[in-house]
């Protein structure tokens, strides 16, 4: 692991705290499970918890929303009520910003998931997460597209009106102030 995705001792301490009192305050969200085995599990894994990392310094919140008894895995997600402000303004992958002429965004969400170590939600993903609270009230966000979908331009996205959760779609290209996406890791 390079320098670059690792955190000081301090960055370590300071990022368990966080995720410890969010994970106690969001108890609804994961009821039966036991703090002290997450917190071992993220200390034994440096990488993931990077991960974990840059998802709260952009703007995530994230938290344990699942323990997959299968394959003995806990899952974070972005819990943020809105799409993480660190992550919005973004086209949906390298390939539709790579096609824009013009007024190209800084990134896509797809390239900038990769980066972090994370993935995007996928549509199933997405509706379960709006299980656990209302997300997306005001914002958007990118959700995994199916490749038949994406071939032909398109990608969608996600988020809650009206009561419900809608899933649209777009240009793979397109970018607005108000659409980001969520990312999801598991450990």
């Amino acid at each position: 692991m390079s320098n670059k995705m690792k955190l000081s001792q301090e960055q370590t301490d300071e990022l368990l705290e966080t995720l410890k009192t969010r994970f106690e305050k969001n108890r609804n969200r994961h009821p039966d499970l036991d703090w002290a085995k997450i917190q071992e599990r993220l200390v034994a894994s440096p990488r993931k918890l990077w991960s974990l990392h840059q998802m709260e310094e952009t703007g995530g919140e994230p938290d344990v929303i699942d323990y997959q008894k299968e394959t003995d895995e806990y899952v974070f997600c972005d819990c943020v009520a809105e799409s993480p402000k660190g992550r919005r303004s973004v086209c949906y992958d390298p390939e539709a910003l790579e096609s824009r002429k013009e007024h190209k965004p800084k990134h896509s969400a797809v390239g900038m998931a990769a980066e972090m170590g994370i993935d995007l939600l996928t549509e199933e993903q997405y509706r379960a997460l709006q299980t656990l609270g209302k997300f997306d009230a005001k914002t958007s966000s990118w959700v995994l597209t199916p490749s038949a979908i994406r071939e032909k331009g398109g990608a969608i996205f996600g988020d809650w009106r009206y009561g419900q959760v809608f899933i649209y779609h777009n240009g793979a290209e397109s970018y607005y102030a108000a659409r980001g996406f969520r990312g999801i890791l598991t450990l």
